[in-house]
């Protein structure tokens, strides 16, 4: 969480709206060879937040893979909330 709140870019077009706050609910695929994969949005607030949620879980650094049986590397889900706050 600390690595996507530090990458996140809040959106100017959400300032000029107004919005200052929001949740975006995304579900993404580490896959068996640690690399992010597909991405959806499960819920979304505003379609700007939703694009910087999707670009910023795709741009994560590589992940350790999940291991079945402790050695057999597996795709792994992992839903993630990922709040918007505009800057002060």
């Amino acid at each position: 969480m600390k690595w996507i709140d530090s990458h996140i870019v809040y959106p100017e077009s959400a300032v000029k709206e107004g919005i200052t706050e929001g949740l975006v609910i995304v579900k993404f695929v580490v896959t068996k060879t640690g690399k992010i994969g597909e991405v959806k949005i499960v819920r979304g607030h505003f379609p700007d937040f939703d694009a910087e949620a999707v670009r910023v879980v795709k741009s994560l650094p590589d992940f350790n893979p999940g291991k079945k049986d402790g050695w057999n590397p597996v795709n792994v889900w992992y839903t993630l909330p990922i709040n918007f706050k505009a800057p002060k």
